[in-house]
């Protein structure tokens, strides 16, 4: 009966956050045309931030209680299932443009952070002084947003925007957020009925659940055709759940985990390299290699079980 309750409540859910995510994209759109500023550059903050705050949530929580499988696992499968699963999955429906900005900027830039998390957490520990360096470059990189734009993102051409649309963004994270809070509390139930451990809870799971925002609004933003907000949403949330997140996380308390760590971030770095691939391939990220990220995911998520 518990297990029936759960199920349903992850279903209600997901309707909840897809409604969400529509009224989030309509309106950050309009916002961002109303004042001159770039879909690409709102994906990559605004919304990115706002659908990370499940993983900021559940992270923070995990690593306060000394729980660092859930804590790391998250942040690390939430990324590979954002570009696995999500951005595969998103390229499947609609092939997706990126951009030379997308790629050396931003794309390079999480790739850079992958590879430094993986160093770090090589003895299996992320101290407070490596959380406050990854949070430190998520400032610079926030900061370099703002003073250096590029003439693509400057040349925006000024939309309307009506009294409600603040109401709307600010309702419809809400609506995600909420909904990513009980679809990851009942997901967490589920898990636990399997008997599987608290990595691969962490890194499966709950990386899922607190991803359900990334995709609705990744979705969303994809179906309105609005390509550069869909990839950089997803860009810049995986940046702000690996500096951003487990920056705080690190600063917070010594996080420890387990041995499990150390492949998935490999996995995860040549995931970001792949992607980085995709993305320069004609500037697009077409259906076959969504096909081929969606694959790639599902099969690091069944290993995981196994």
């Amino acid at each position: 009966m518990e297990i029936l309750t759960d199920v349903t409540i992850v279903l209600v859910c997901v309707g909840v956050i897809a409604k969400g995510a529509t009224w989030l994209v309509d309106s950050a759109s309009k916002i961002a045309k109303r004042l001159g500023i770039s879909e690409l550059v709102i994906g990559l903050t605004i919304l990115a931030l706002g659908t990370s705050a499940p993983e900021f949530a559940v992270s923070i929580l995990a690593a306060l209680k000394g729980v660092g499988n859930i804590a790391i696992g998250n942040i690390v499968g939430s990324n590979i299932f954002n570009l696995g699963f999500i951005l595969g999955g998103t390229a499947i429906i609609h092939s997706l443009k990126t951009s030379r900005i997308l790629i050396v900027r931003d794309g390079f830039f999480l790739l850079f952070g992958t590879f430094i998390l993986l160093f770090f957490l090589w003895d299996l520990t992320l101290t407070k002084f490596e959380g406050g360096v990854l949070f430190s470059l998520l400032i610079l990189y926030l900061g370099y947003l703002y003073v250096k734009r590029e003439p693509l993102e400057t040349k925006q051409v000024m939309g309307k925007m009506y009294w409600w649309d603040p109401l709307m963004l600010i309702g419809g994270l809400a609506m995600v957020l909420v909904g990513a809070h009980f679809m990851v509390e009942s997901a967490i139930n589920l898990a636990r009925y399997m008997g599987v451990s608290e990595w691969v809870i962490g890194a499966t799971v709950i990386a899922a659940g607190t991803s359900a925002p990334e995709f609705a609004t990744s979705l969303a933003a994809a179906l309105r055709s609005r390509y550069g907000m869909s990839v950089g949403n997803l860009i810049g949330s995986d940046i702000f759940n690996l500096f951003g997140v487990l920056g705080v996380a690190g600063i917070l308390n010594n996080i420890t985990v387990s041995l499990d760590a150390r492949m998935h971030l490999v996995f995860l770095s040549l995931m970001v390299a792949l992607v980085l691939v995709f993305m320069r391939t004609g500037w697009v990220v077409s259906r076959r290699e969504g096909y081929i990220l969606v694959m790639i995911g599902l099969v690091r998520w069944i290993n995981s079980f196994i």
